[in-house]
Parts: C-alpha cells; sequence; structure tokens
C-alpha cells in the first residue's frame, strides 16, 4: 500500500497509507477535517550494493589510451590467427 502525502492549507502535510483504488478520492486533514490536495513528490529509493552512487566520484569518464607495444610483441600476438576459439580448423 504506497504512502501519499496531502496538503492542508490550514495545518500543513501529512502522510495517509491508502490503496491504489483510492488514491484520488478526497483526503481530510487529520487535525482539523478539511479537505487536503493530494502533492506529488520524489519516491524514497535507497539504492544497495553495485547501484548505490558514490558522489564525491568525478562524474566526467575517464580518458583510457592504448599502451604501445613493440613490433615483435604485435607480430607474436597475431601469429596464432584470427580466430583463437577455432581451433585446428
Amino acid at each position: 500500500m504506497p504512502l501519499y502525502e496531502f496538503r492542508c492549507n490550514d495545518c500543513g502535510i501529512f502522510d495517509e497509507w491508502r490503496m491504489m483504488s483510492e488514491s484520488n478520492a478526497i483526503a481530510y486533514c487529520p487535525q482539523c477535517q478539511e479537505s487536503a490536495k493530494r502533492m506529488f513528490s520524489i519516491p524514497g529509493i535507497q539504492l544497495n550494493g553495485a547501484l548505490r552512487l558514490n558522489k564525491t566520484e568525478n562524474p566526467e569518464p575517464k580518458l583510457a589510451k592504448k599502451q604501445d607495444t613493440d613490433p615483435a610483441q604485435r607480430s607474436r600476438a597475431k601469429s596464432h590467427g584470427g580466430r583463437p576459439w577455432m581451433i585446428n580448423h
């Protein structure tokens, strides 16, 4: 059951648990019993584990540079063929 926020003009903001089918029904302030308007707010989502964002990190991506290798190492790497998963074909 979702928690909805409402604003009473006299008393301020209050929360009310409601079924989604009752989300558009009129809410009454628990203090003064006047009708209140529903507010739309940001949901309270917490990210855990790998999804957690570190706000101290720089949002800019890091540039990676290809390391230069000598020509002898490049020729040995290519001598195995273009398809290493195809053995003896």
